[in-house]
């Protein structure tokens, strides 16, 4: 099985690092354009350079997702330079702060439900107007295991992920029949700075090593790398997943089983 994206332009949000900047570079190894989207500079051109330096066609776009008028912007920049959208990785998020319920900051919530619903619903509201008039298009949402469980001292990034969820179904729903597909990937940890910082949070004051307990957990043992989650996005991009829409497909080594 080979997959060829040649021809196809592909918008990448949270494109400077992790995941993100795993799929950018897996969507310019199989042929094609990437948008990269991120409100880091530094991270999202570095991105751009490892795929122009790998022979890649990429254009970093600096955007704050949870803004219209950046989103908006961004969509622009893919059309005028290169005329379609084919592909939409809505993958930026933000984990939050480390906090019970009880003691999470009013703000930090609104901050984090900005980022990771806002940002999913308006990169989907203006996107798809385009996939719509091509007749065809793919969008993969990045959710997480937390879309389907809870997660101690994580309540606006778990409630988050199980909005992205809900967007997703319903999306799918909603263009399914305009050639359409969207999905969510649902990994569980994946060996990024996120699950780190997650992880220094809610050992904070303990003698427990979550690495260690939550490694235990999982049935393989390991942490997802960030090339494997990539590589199961760029799968559902493909024809080869032509008949997968609607779905939170679960990257996870076998947790929850």
């Amino acid at each position: 099985m080979k997959i060829d994206l040649t021809g196809q332009v592909a918008i990448v949000t949270g494109a400077g690092g992790g995941i993100g900047r795993a799929v950018s570079l897996a969507l310019s190894d199989v042929g094609a354009k990437v948008i990269l989207v991120d409100l880091a500079v530094e991270a999202g051109r570095a991105t751009e350079t490892l795929i122009t330096q790998r022979g890649g066609d990429a254009l970093f776009v600096s955007a704050d997702v949870s803004q219209q008028q950046d989103v908006e912007a961004y969509v622009k920049v893919a059309l005028d330079t290169w005329g379609r959208i084919d592909v939409f990785m809505n993958n930026a998020a933000w984990q939050g702060e480390i906090h019970s319920i009880v003691n999470y900051p009013v703000d930090m919530f609104d901050k984090v439900m900005s980022i990771n619903v806002r940002g999913v619903f308006l990169g989907m509201k203006y996107v798809l107007p385009t996939m719509i008039a091509q007749g065809k298009g793919v969008v993969v949402n990045t959710a997480s295991l937390a879309a389907f469980i809870g997660s101690r001292n994580l309540a606006p990034y778990t409630a988050s992920k199980h909005a992205v969820l809900g967007l997703t179904k319903t999306a799918a729903l909603e263009v399914a029949r305009k050639g359409i597909r969207v999905n969510a990937v649902c990994p569980g940890p994946v060996d990024t700075e996120m699950i780190r910082e997650i992880e220094r949070g809610q050992s904070k004051g303990s003698d427990v090593n979550i690495r260690e307990q939550r490694l235990a957990s999982i049935p393989d043992g390991r942490y997802a790398d960030v090339s494997e989650v990539a590589n199961l996005m760029v799968y559902l991009a493909s024809d080869y997943a032509s008949h997968i829409t609607g779905q939170g497909v679960q990257i996870n080594g076998g947790s929850h089983a």
